[in-house]
């Protein structure tokens, strides 16, 4: 028995003496403040704290820049060396693009007399005012697309009003059978009908206006 009364004097001893001893610094994590005070007056004031040079898009951009001169939020899509290296306007006068125009009424004098008309609707300013959208966002899908479009577009000039008008009938009708028939997206499980009908109720709309545009051109 004196073997285990020493193991268990000796236990009752380390038990002690780590009782008294110091506690060891255990470490705190120090907590970030969010500087944003979302409209509340006791909340911190974000515009007392953020230096004035993070304040408004134009100060924001100048900032990125002067840390990194290639940022996305600074980055400009080259639409003209874009334009060049896809060889698109080789590729316009292959495709007579130009020709088939003239041929369906849309000419240079028809097209100076639809500025007046995009002016008073606010085409123009709002294209001015939107340049950096337009060009990083519409541009790539237009530019990077042109070498499948243009032949495209050019068999549909050389039928006239009729093709466009058939493209319009053929996006309306897959929509509506989707919609019908309730399809749905393999894998993703979505309606068919809403995720496709983002890309074929445009279509719809785009192809038979032209259509209806083309029409009236060949009248005059």
């Amino acid at each position: 028995m004196a073997p285990l009364r020493n193991t268990l004097n000796a236990l009752l001893m380390v038990t002690a003496v780590g009782a008294f001893a110091p506690a060891s610094p255990s470490f705190v994590r120090q907590q970030t403040a969010v500087q944003e005070n979302f409209g509340f007056d006791f909340a911190e004031d974000s515009y007392g704290n953020t230096p004035d040079i993070m304040l408004g898009e134009a100060n924001l951009k100048q900032w990125v820049s002067k840390i990194e001169p290639n940022s996305f939020l600074n980055r400009q899509y080259n639409a003209v060396r874009r334009v060049r290296e896809l060889n698109l306007l080789q590729l316009t006068a292959d495709t007579k693009i130009l020709s088939l125009l003239e041929k369906n009424g849309v000419d240079l004098v028809l097209l100076e007399g639809l500025l007046p008309a995009a002016e008073e609707l606010g085409v123009l300013s709002l294209v001015a005012n939107n340049q950096q959208l337009l060009i990083n966002a519409l541009a790539p899908i237009a530019i990077e697309g042109a070498p499948i479009l243009l032949p495209i577009v050019a068999g549909a000039l050389d039928k006239g009003p009729s093709a466009f008008f058939g493209a319009a009938a053929a996006c309306a009708g897959l929509e509506l059978y989707l919609v019908a028939n309730d399809v749905q997206v393999p894998l993703l499980g979505l309606p068919a009908g809403i995720l496709i009908g983002l890309l074929l109720v445009p279509l719809t709309v785009v192809t038979g206006g032209l259509g209806v545009a083309l029409t009236n051109t060949n009248k005059n």
